[in-house]
């Protein structure tokens, strides 16, 4: 076409456009809009709604909110494409605000408007209020039947704990899909009612609906939680006959239930048969030795594994490691992989693993090391960090740090009784 020199039409563009958003091809992308330009099509309703989709999608929501901000009428496609792309963008109250504001539009939302500003709730502070008010707008539009919008709601009250209304919502549900079932055992797992997916998972089963992989992860979660082998020896054979054991998450759900299951051996196999190991699975490994307290394996496969460089580490690679120095007593080795972060891999250490070499400190008697490391590091302490530190304190009976300890526990936490009770038994 631009070897003819003919004049694209909107169309072309308009499709173009859309298949650059859905592959993410942003230099395609850019080359179109000048293109589009040229063609003095800027003002086109269609080809601007187009714009607003593509730039969103790759993550240049700057560009999205300003062309969105210079067309002179908006479409359900412009709206709806700017606050999935706040909701993408985990710019949850910029998505909230938009909505609001073209509420006041005569534009109305779809089902996709709707889902897309109740994904923006989750992980934004505050957002939990939104949640009713949504699930009113989203009965009130009719949406209520829509399994694809339910899914969003229960995913959002399960997120924020509200996990009583996630299970109305999906008792209400009169067909219940593959994604929905996903949803609630998800919603399960996160707030710990391992039994419950469980529970749920087997009725699903039961209607002989073929679980995804993000199903498997959920519920070889809810195995690990309640340490169960048994049922998670059987969803592991359930995960070899539909042929889901290459899956990266999958593996790494595998070796976690296995490691704490107590059986650390299992879990190696699991990563020895898989083909395309990553810092995942690796991290997940080096992790089940250190729960399983076989420190000197995580060390000795860490160490291996960075000369052989088929590691990068990451934050939380280092957070697993450190955890084996922990619970092996490695100082020495604590301090090595601690001051690699930063000379080595250019990663700042955050609260996770300050909180690892505190206690390893701690748990050593190395109590001023412990509180001198407190004092540098750029976080303030936490209730894990005291409560490690008070712990420690009781065993070496340091009085003093014990007392101040103790002290910032209560702080935090008026109402539990531990601080008091730990802090009582280091004056004994």
């Amino acid at each position: 076409m631009n070897g003819l020199m003919e004049k694209p039409t909107k169309f072309a563009l308009c499709n173009a456009l859309s298949s650059c958003a859905k592959t993410l091809n942003w230099h395609l992308g850019i080359q179109i809009h000048a293109c589009l330009i040229r063609s003095g099509y800027e003002d086109n309703l269609f080809l601007s709604s187009a714009l607003v989709d593509f730039y969103a999608k790759c993550f240049a929501i700057v560009y999205a909110r300003k062309i969105f901000r210079a067309m002179k009428i908006h479409d359900q496609v412009s709206w709806t494409s700017l606050i999935a792309g706040f909701s993408a963008n985990k710019q949850g109250r910029d998505a909230l605000l938009l909505f609001k504001e073209m509420l006041g539009t005569k534009i109305r939302p779809n089902c996709f408007t709707l889902t897309s500003v109740i994904n923006a709730c989750v992980g934004q502070n505050g957002a939990l209020e939104h949640c009713p008010s949504l699930h009113v707008h989203v009965i009130k539009r009719g949406f209520d039947t829509s399994n694809f919008v339910t899914s969003s709601l229960i995913d959002c009250y399960a997120y924020w704990g509200q996990i009583h209304d996630a299970l109305l919502l999906f008792n209400e549900v009169s067909e219940k899909d593959i994604v929905i079932y996903n949803t609630m055992i998800s919603g399960f797992c996160q707030n710990l009612y391992s039994e419950d997916a469980l529970k749920l998972f087997v009725e699903m089963q039961e209607k002989n609906m073929s679980p995804t992989d993000h199903t498997l992860c959920s519920i070889l979660s809810a195995c690990s939680s309640l340490a169960v082998l048994l049922q998670g020896k059987q969803v592991h054979s359930l995960v070899i006959k539909i042929g889901s054991e290459r899956n990266v998450f999958v593996a790494s759900a595998l070796i976690d239930m296995y490691s704490k299951g107590g059986d650390i051996d299992a879990a190696r196999c699991v990563l020895d048969q898989t083909s395309n190991r990553n810092t995942v699975l690796w991290t997940s490994m080096i992790m089940g030795y250190a729960q399983c307290g076989r420190g000197l394996e995580a060390v000795e496969l860490f160490d291996c594994l960075l000369t052989k460089q088929e590691l990068i580490p990451d934050q939380v690679c280092f957070t697993a490691v450190l955890t084996a120095c922990n619970h092996a007593g490695f100082i020495d080795k604590g301090e090595e992989y601690f001051n690699k972060m930063r000379t080595s891999y250019g990663l700042s250490p955050d609260i996770d693993q300050y909180a690892c070499l505190i206690d390893l400190y701690a748990r050593n008697g190395n109590l001023r090391k412990a509180r001198d490391l407190m004092e540098e590091m750029p976080y303030d302490p936490n209730c894990i960090i005291w409560s490690s530190v008070l712990s420690a304190c009781k065993i070496y009976g340091d009085v003093e740090l014990g007392r101040e300890a103790a002290n910032q526990l209560i702080k935090m936490e008026p109402c539990n009784a531990a601080p008091y009770l730990t802090l009582a038994h280091i004056y004994d």
